[in-house]
C-alpha cells in the first residue's frame, strides 16, 4: 500500500471575475457545484450535496461516460468570504487527511482564488489532480459568468 505524503502538494490559482462572496458561496451551493465540479471536458455532476457548516459533509458524484466517481469530505473551516478548508476523498485516495484549502482575495475585476491541495498517494495522482483542479477553476469562472 502506498502512503500519502505531505510532501506531495499542488497549488492552482485563477482570477474569477466575480465578488469574493459569490465565489465563496459557489463552492457550497449544490446547484452551482453541479455546474463547475468537472475535472475534464465532457464530464457531468449528477449528484452534489452539501451540509455547509464546519464538520458538515459534502458528497459529489462526477460522471465520465458511464463511470461514476464519488467524492466526499468534511468541511474543516468556513470563513466567508476568505477561506474554505475541506478534506477530499475518492476511490483514488488512501488517506483521510487529503485536504484542500481555498483562499479568496479581492482583485481588480474580481477575486483571486488559490487552491492548495495536500497529501497524494503518488506524483501521478498529484499531477492528475492538478489538471482536474485547473479545469474546475476555469469551469467555475464560466459558471459564474
Amino acid at each position: 500500500m502506498t502512503t500519502q505524503t505531505q510532501d506531495l502538494t499542488l497549488t492552482c490559482t485563477r482570477t474569477i471575475p466575480a465578488a469574493p462572496e459569490a465565489v465563496f458561496d459557489a463552492w457550497l451551493n449544490p446547484a452551482t457545484i453541479a455546474k463547475f465540479m468537472t475535472p475534464g471536458p465532457g464530464m457531468t455532476v449528477p449528484k452534489a450535496e452539501t451540509d455547509a457548516r464546519v464538520g458538515g459533509r459534502f458528497d459529489i458524484v462526477m460522471k465520465a461516460g458511464d463511470q461514476e466517481i464519488p467524492h466526499w469530505g468534511l468541511y474543516r473551516e468556513l470563513d466567508r468570504p476568505n477561506r474554505i478548508v475541506f478534506t477530499w476523498n475518492s476511490p483514488f485516495t488512501t488517506d483521510e487527511d487529503s485536504t484542500v484549502t481555498l483562499t479568496f482575495a479581492p482583485a481588480d475585476g474580481g477575486t483571486d482564488v488559490t487552491l492548495h491541495h495536500v497529501r497524494f498517494p503518488s506524483e501521478e495522482s498529484r499531477d492528475n489532480h492538478e489538471g482536474g483542479w485547473t479545469h474546475i477553476l476555469a469551469t467555475l469562472e464560466d459558471a459564474l459568468a
